[in-house]
Order: C-alpha cells, then sequence, then structure tokens
C-alpha cells in the first residue's frame, strides 16, 4: 500500500500547487477547495502508508484516524488547521452555503492566505 500512498502524495503536492496557481489568478474560492484537497490527500498518502484503507473528505477525521493507528495522541494544532480546512470544503463551490451571492464573491486574498495557505507552508 506504501505505492498507492506515493501516488496520492504525489497528487497531494499537485493540489497544493494548483491552490497557489488560482490564488495567483484571484480565484480564491477554488484555491481554497484545492487547499482542502492537497490537505485531504496528503492525509490519505499517510494512511496508505500505514496500511489503512481512507474513506470519507474530512480532513480532520482523516487525521484523527491516522494518529490512532501510530498510537498517538493528535497535535492540537495540526487538527485546527483541519478543522478550519473542512470548513471549506463546501462553502468554496456552493452557491447554496450562502444567504446570498457566490463562493467566488465570498471569497478573498485574505482568506486563502491568512487562514489556508500561510499554515500549510508552516
Amino acid at each position: 500500500m506504501r505505492n498507492e500512498g506515493s501516488r496520492w502524495f504525489s497528487e497531494a503536492l499537485w493540489d497544493l500547487d494548483t491552490a497557489e496557481i488560482l490564488h495567483n489568478e484571484k480565484r480564491y474560492n477554488a484555491a481554497a477547495f484545492c487547499a482542502h484537497q492537497a490537505a485531504e490527500k496528503a492525509v490519505k498518502a499517510l494512511l496508505y502508508y500505514v496500511n489503512e484503507v481512507p474513506w470519507g473528505y474530512s480532513v480532520r477525521v482523516l487525521l484523527e484516524r491516522c494518529f490512532r493507528k501510530i498510537g498517538r495522541d493528535p497535535d492540537e494544532e495540526l487538527m485546527r488547521l483541519a478543522r478550519e480546512l473542512d470548513r471549506h470544503y463546501i462553502p468554496s463551490r456552493y452557491p447554496n452555503a450562502y444567504p446570498a451571492g457566490t463562493p467566488h464573491e465570498a471569497y478573498d486574498a485574505r482568506i486563502l492566505l491568512e487562514v489556508l495557505l500561510k499554515p500549510l507552508e508552516g
């Protein structure tokens, strides 16, 4: 399953690069979704690495499974970042997540840089 984990990690890096490209093009809502995808795929790669088949889309839930599998308590900062990413899974894409307007109107550079991309770089 480690080979599968490598494939997922490669795609996670690709998605992170895509998030940065979309950010540079001011496509902030799509960049937020790609940032979530990058984290989700990176954690799924870890789960494959420890011989677990990952299911689901919540970065937080996937991370909790990973920590349980390796027998460690979850890192609080990592879990905080995972919760933040999960908050953008649906609102970054669907207009009915808002009372008015669209996702591309709701996202700006501040949200993407301060909440999503900067924490992932650290």
